[in-house]
């Protein structure tokens, strides 16, 4: 029988809604067993305008392998929420970008799942091309990819930005016109375009 118990890195909270307090949320988030069993911290929460979600990255330790069951009790944070997901994520590829070190106040995440047949050069095409040159744009701060395990597509890509604007500058829109970046977009199915902003 295979196990459930799957490598994670990160815990992600999908919340729908802008959280009143966000300091509360996390208090609240800190005290479940749950939360405090994973020896984990937050990483970063952050609010889209246009979709209404709260994107909560709880960060463990270490990676860990981890079983559904084991981080189902963090959703408990926001039940009075529409809607919480929880996902166990896997980090593929974390790169310090241009502007490290500088405080990021918005945050774009790019979610999709790879068409069948094309898992495997996705891979390489983000790891040797598409994060590393976003990563070198000025303005971005971090670029990061995940594997999703549970709730939402499977991969999760997010920058840390300087600005909004980063996204429309020449040097980031270079890096997504290359011809393998225009091969690899067509085999994007259930893909999702979010700029968030960072609630602390």
């Amino acid at each position: 029988m295979l196990s459930d118990r799957l490598p994670t890195d990160m815990v992600l909270l999908r919340v729908q809604g802008l959280p009143a307090n966000p300091q509360a949320l996390a208090q609240r988030l800190t005290g479940l067993p749950a939360y405090q069993s994973l020896g984990a911290s937050i990483s970063l929460s952050a609010w889209s305008a246009d979709t209404d979600m709260t994107y909560v990255y709880v960060a463990l330790s270490c990676r860990i392998a981890l079983s559904r069951g084991a981080v189902v009790g963090l959703a408990a944070v926001a039940a009075d929420a529409e809607r919480v997901e929880v996902a166990r994520l896997t980090l593929m590829n974390d790169i310090a970008g241009h502007s490290t070190g500088v405080p990021a106040p918005f945050h774009y995440a790019v979610e999709m799942t790879p068409a069948a047949g094309f898992g495997v050069e996705l891979q390489r095409w983000y790891d040797t091309e598409h994060l590393p040159g976003l990563a070198g744009v000025p303005g971005c701060v971090r670029a990061r990819r995940f594997w999703n395990h549970d709730a939402g597509p499977q991969s999760l890509a997010c920058y840390d930005l300087l600005t909004q604007e980063t996204l429309g500058s020449p040097a980031w829109l270079a890096v997504r016109g290359t011809a393998w970046s225009n091969r690899m977009r067509p085999h994007f199915t259930q893909p999702q375009r979010t700029m968030f902003t960072a609630l602390y």
